[in-house]
């Protein structure tokens, strides 16, 4: 299969680059000043899991390169606008594109876009980042792709994607209920993301407080709230598995959003916690955990972005 990876960060660049570790045909959609960095340092990962120094085939947007057979799409949100401009030519009528974005938004601008035969469900689990050489640091023992038929079917093309992962280096599954796996991503994510940024703090410190674990417990069941009131698939009992899921994580563990924010970097305050507000107001739900995270994570936008 042809794989097209659109970006070669912190998350792209490590699954792709697996790929191509393991020779799998693998291109790397860049911009100019990623693809000249590649041309002089070759994709490096230095990981847990083994390192490894590649030599990546690149291409800028609207260069000539036919369709592909996978889209692999792992920007950020406010970045998605952009990349479904640019792997439009790239989108032939078998192409199936998958998303490992967080959150749900993203999946139904897409389905707009290149209608719903071309979307699957995708989803990772994975604590990387992109240092200051270009270099794709991952350290933990994470680093899984979980992805399948939005209908659950075991498709061809799925397992056609299933066989690419087979034998590299990555913790890979095929998923028979991809859109519970995302919604239960969704509701860990927006959790943790949202706690974390709140509080200026990893989770254990958060948790080990009684009034900071009151806190996460009350914003689990607002956002499992909004969830159920548009009939999202979750387990039963999902606010306890969550909070003992929470429990289990290192102490020093933060979220991904909440090292955006010490970086000055731009957050998925819409597309994560917006989103969910936005259904809790048209149904009238009360969430002000959720409406204080939404608003930290605001007056964070206008004063730093």
């Amino acid at each position: 299969m042809r794989f097209l990876v659109v970006g070669a960060g912190a998350v792209g660049g490590y699954f792709g680059g697996r790929l191509l570790e393991k020779r799998e045909d693998v291109t790397f959609l860049v911009r100019e000043g990623r693809k000249k960095q590649l041309e002089e340092t070759g994709l490096v990962i230095e990981s847990i899991h083994g390192n490894v120094i590649l030599s990546p085939n690149t291409i800028l947007a609207g260069a000539e390169a036919g369709s592909f057979d996978v889209i692999l799409l792992s920007t950020k949100a406010y970045h998605l606008e952009g990349a479904i401009e640019s792997i439009q030519p790239y989108v032939g009528p078998e192409t199936v594109i998958l998303p490992l974005l967080n959150g749900i938004l993203h999946i139904e601008k897409l389905i707009e876009k290149f209608g719903e035969e071309r979307i699957i469900g995708g989803l990772c689990f994975i604590e990387t980042t992109l240092d200051q050489q270009g270099r794709i640091i991952q350290t933990s023992e994470k680093h899984d792709l979980v992805f399948g038929e939005r209908t659950g079917e075991r498709s061809d093309r799925v397992v056609k994607i299933e066989d690419a992962f087979n034998g590299s280096k990555v913790g890979y599954r095929l998923s028979e209920n991809i859109k519970l796996d995302l919604w239960n991503k969704y509701l860990f994510i927006s959790t943790m993301s949202g706690i974390t940024t709140l509080m200026r703090a990893p989770i254990g410190p958060i948790l080990e407080q009684a009034a900071g674990k009151a806190v996460v417990a009350q914003l689990i069941n607002e956002i499992v709230s909004i969830m159920h009131r548009i009939n999202a698939p979750l387990p039963e009992r999902i606010e306890t598995q969550l909070m003992k899921q929470m429990e289990s994580l290192a102490y020093f563990m933060k979220s991904s959003m909440q090292r955006d924010m010490e970086k000055s970097l731009p957050v998925e305050a819409d597309h994560l916690h917006g989103y969910l507000l936005g259904i809790a107001h048209s149904e009238q739900i009360s969430t002000p955990v959720l409406e204080a995270v939404f608003a930290n994570l605001k007056v964070y936008e206008k004063q730093n972005l």
